[in-house]
């Protein structure tokens, strides 16, 4: 059995209230959990603040887990400051991603450094490793992770991780291409056949007519993502600020209008506490977490 879990949702920016207490207003962060193996965790968004406190919860050893990172803006990173389990000695993250300028590693030490923030990732008392990974593939434990190019606006990776006969592909930014152009062959090869696609999905037709160029994509282009490549689920993900639940609601119900007669036997919309439990050959059956804090 594998565990999806969603603690952050949103795009750009934490933006909880109450328009959209039901889907959630942090950003993007997601573990993958599998028995007797460590977490996989995907994007450190303020997310991560939630899944720290639950894993903590639930387990008294201190922490080893792999982070892949998509990209270094913001809403991606934010939260590692504030990730419990690393405030202990013996826990141990290997953080993995790229930088458009030095490394990994050079670039977390830039923006996690005063004035711009009290704590630098060194302090935090746990041990972070940093690796640069750009196309390639390895293994992690179980899991097996291919990195591919996404476009976005800088650079950015896509994910899929296979683990115990389940497969997840991660595209939390993606530029859709302006012309209506095809889609990347390398995001194509992370969601071929995939169990699951959490993909990007954070504009109306109306919004991309004026952000084109802003490094994402409308609802319908994470549908037609998904399906071309033949994946079973796609979840909706990187919810725009501004849309709140009623919205979300909405575009959950056209992008299921959309998939009808495709691949895909099921459209799901990432809200906070979402657990997908997935196991091999069965379609992922959805359930909610509690959240900590």
């Amino acid at each position: 059995m594998v565990d999806v879990t969603f603690w952050g949702v949103r795009g750009s920016t934490p933006c909880p209230c109450e328009a959209n207490a039901r889907y959630g207003g942090n950003t993007a962060c997601v573990s993958i959990e599998a028995e007797d193996h460590d977490p996989v965790i995907l994007d450190l968004g303020t997310g991560l603040r939630f899944f720290g406190e639950n894993y903590s919860e639930r387990n008294a050893e201190p922490l080893h887990a792999l982070a892949l990172v998509t990209h270094l803006h913001w809403d991606h990173v934010q939260g590692l400051p504030f990730f419990t389990p690393l405030h202990r000695l013996e826990s141990r993250l290997e953080v993995r991603g790229r930088s458009e300028d030095g490394t990994l590693e050079d670039a977390f030490e830039g923006f996690m450094r005063p004035p711009y923030f009290p704590v630098r990732a060194d302090e935090l008392g746990g041990t972070i490793e940093f690796v640069d990974v750009a196309d390639c593939d390895f293994t992690w434990g179980r899991a097996r992770v291919a990195v591919r190019d996404v476009p976005h606006g800088g650079a950015t990776n896509g994910y899929r991780v296979e683990i115990d006969g389940v497969s997840i592909a991660y595209i939390s930014d993606h530029q859709e291409p302006i012309d209506g152009g095809p889609v990347p062959e390398p995001v194509i090869e992370l969601c071929r056949d995939a169990d699951v696609v959490i993909h990007d999905a954070q504009y109306e037709p109306h919004e991309f007519a004026v952000k084109a160029t802003w490094g994402h994509c409308t609802v319908g282009f994470a549908v037609r993502v998904a399906a071309e490549a033949g994946a079973r689920q796609l979840v909706l993900f990187h919810h725009d600020p501004s849309h709140g639940d009623e919205v979300v609601d909405r575009l959950l119900r056209e992008a299921t209008e959309a998939a009808a007669g495709t691949s895909l036997e099921r459209v799901v919309a990432a809200y906070e506490g979402l657990t997908l439990r997935m196991e091999p050959g069965a379609l992922p059956a959805a359930s909610p977490t509690a959240l900590a804090g």
